[in-house]
C-alpha cells in the first residue's frame, strides 16, 4: 500500500504520473487528503478526487508514504502536524517514504533527510537539513526517495516500482510507456 499525500497546490503532474506507474505495476495506491475533502486543487487548477481522507488511515498498512511537490502543496504538507507526526513514526521505523520538487524540504525540517543523500528542487537545498544534497533526478539513501521536479516524476516513479516490485518490473514499464 502508497500513501500519496494530497495538499492543495501540489504540481498535478508530480503526483499523478508517480500515482499512474505505480498502479500500472500492480501497487495499491491511494490518495490521502490531508484537507479531509474529496477534491484536492492542484497548482495549475485541476482538480483530483481522492480516495480516503488523512483521518481515516491506518498508516501502518502502508509500505510507502509518497509528498508529491509544489510550492503551495509543500507549504500545506509541512502545515499538517498530522502528517507531520506520521512521516516521523513512519521513518522510526525504517518505512519507505518518497517526496519530489519542494516537498523533500517537509522531509528535512522533521529531521528525516539527517545524514542522508537527498536531491529537491533548484532553491529548497538549504532545507535539506543534514543531508548531503545531490545535483542528480532521483536520490535514494535507505527508506528515503527524492526527486527534483515535474520533469523527473516518471523516473521517481520507476524508481518506486523497481524498490517496492524489482527492477525487471520497472524496465518492463519504462519500454512499455515508451521511456528513453
Amino acid at each position: 500500500m502508497v500513501y500519496a499525500f494530497m495538499a492543495d497546490g501540489c504540481e498535478e503532474v508530480e503526483a499523478l504520473a508517480v500515482i499512474d506507474l505505480l498502479r500500472r505495476a500492480g501497487e495499491e495506491v491511494e490518495l490521502v487528503s490531508i484537507h479531509n475533502k474529496d477534491m484536492t486543487q492542484g497548482s495549475h487548477g485541476i482538480g483530483i478526487k481522492n480516495d480516503v481522507m488523512l483521518k481515516d488511515i491506518f498508516v501502518d498498512a502502508a509500505d510507502t508514504l509518497f509528498l508529491p511537490g509544489g510550492g503551495v502543496g509543500t507549504k500545506n504538507l509541512k502545515a499538517c502536524e498530522e502528517l507531520s507526526k506520521l512521516l516521523v513514526s513512519h521513518n522510526a521505523k525504517g518505512g519507505r517514504i518518497a517526496a519530489i520538487c519542494a516537498a523533500p524540504s517537509a522531509l528535512g525540517i522533521l529531521g528525516i533527510l539527517e545524514g542522508k543523500n537527498a536531491t529537491c528542487y533548484p532553491g529548497f537545498e538549504d532545507q535539506l537539513k543534514g543531508a548531503k544534497f545531490k545535483a542528480v533526478p532521483v536520490v535514494t539513501d535507505g527508506n528515503i526517495t527524492t526527486s527534483r521536479g515535474m520533469g523527473t516524476s516518471i523516473l521517481l516513479g520507476l524508481e518506486l516500482v523497481k524498490l517496492l516490485k524489482d527492477e525487471e518490473t520497472s524496465k518492463k514499464l519504462a519500454e512499455a510507456i515508451m521511456m528513453p
